[in-house]
């Protein structure tokens, strides 16, 4: 079976890309590679992809719903864009889908994907919008395509506190389960909380607004350290301080952040670590676009445990392989995927031998 790992194939990238014009792009900001093309959709009722998230306990999975005009369901397919299956939600209603995320619930150590019914272009949904939460189910990348009902889920019904608006922005916190809408149509688009944990139905908070509008997809990285919200043709993220509330990070000027050209990109997420971020557009066979953080290779520290196994540490994961040779040239080096590891026990049958970390 053919393994549709996309941390075996990250590569350093060269695609064009559309000209980013933001407020920042200083030293202070996260940089990125430009968008490498890592697969395409492949499953054919995946027309108008609005929403995409990537998985956490299921790595190398990406979770994806279309915009309105579907059933409610979610689909499951591989970073190379392979169909892995079709997840009815039941019980579920679906008007208007724009956007889904992954986040903590009501059970301890369980991801749940949070599904959200916001889009509302008329302004007209006055009795609330509705955000479906439902517990993860375990998916394999390589898996045949399966036809799945998924029980267990829970209606969230949000208002506004100040009137109706339309909205293609949902996101979760990581560290809480606080839920974050951010509408679209608005001068400026306007952020909305619903805290953990919420009701049944609950009127929402106004909390920042954005320095522009059109917000059409965002995410809050896995750790909770930075925020990304595209429109169309450009995205943003933003750090996220270290104190005080999340929402505080919209008070600072946002980070320009590369994105290729798509037809009509909605969609964005951070990968399982937030080591980079992926994009989609609306549209059949769609490109699955990868942008990875541009980072110094860290150094090593080499400890030796006793007769040839050593204690390798760096001080921040990312997308690496160590690589182990007898010779400085690395010419046919042993090779250990040490993907999001920050140290490693390494044995060899070699007295003597050089390290090296490489981002793959």
């Amino acid at each position: 079976m053919q393994n549709h790992s996309f941390y075996l194939m990250l590569l350093l990238m060269a695609t064009v890309c559309l000209g980013v014009a933001g407020p920042s792009a200083g030293a202070d900001c996260p940089q990125f590679f430009s968008g490498e093309e890592i697969g395409t959709v492949q499953y054919g009722s995946i027309n108008e992809a609005s929403g995409i998230v990537a998985s956490r306990k299921n790595l190398n999975v990406l979770w994806a719903h279309n915009d309105s005009g579907d059933s409610a369901r979610v689909f499951a397919m591989n970073t190379e864009g392979d169909h892995l299956g079709i997840y009815n939600i039941t019980g579920a209603g679906a008007v208007d889908w724009e956007d889904i995320a992954i986040g903590p619930g009501p059970v301890a150590d369980q991801d749940y994907l949070y599904i959200g019914d916001i889009g509302d272009n008329g302004a007209g949904r006055t009795s609330g919008v509705q955000v479906y939460r439902v517990p993860e189910p375990a998916v394999d990348p390589d898996q045949e395509p399966e036809n799945v009902w998924l029980t267990g889920v829970e209606t969230i019904t949000l208002e506004y506190p100040d009137g109706a608006r339309d909205a293609e922005t949902l996101m979760v916190d990581p560290a809480n389960g606080d839920i974050y809408v951010v509408s679209k149509r608005d001068s400026k688009s306007r952020v909305y909380l619903a805290a953990y944990p919420q009701t049944a139905s609950m009127t929402m908070v106004f909390v920042a607004e954005l320095p522009w509008d059109w917000a059409t997809g965002g995410e809050i990285s896995p750790l909770g350290t930075e925020i990304i919200i595209r429109r169309y043709a450009d995205a943003y993220v933003w750090p996220v301080v270290d104190y005080g509330f999340l929402w505080n990070a919209f008070d600072e000027e946002p980070c320009s952040v590369p994105l290729v050209f798509e037809p009509q990109g909605e969609a964005v997420c951070f990968d399982a670590f937030g080591f980079g971020y992926f994009t989609v557009s609306e549209n059949l066979y769609q490109p699955i676009y990868y942008f990875s953080r541009d980072a110094d290779v860290p150094d090593l520290t080499i400890s030796r445990l006793g007769g040839n196994v050593y204690h390798l540490v760096w001080d921040e994961a990312g997308f690496y392989d160590l690589e182990f040779d007898t010779s400085l040239t690395f010419d046919n080096p042993d090779v250990v995927d040490v993907t999001g590891l920050t140290e490693y026990d390494y044995s060899t049958g070699e007295d003597s031998g050089f390290f090296r970390l490489v981002r793959r």
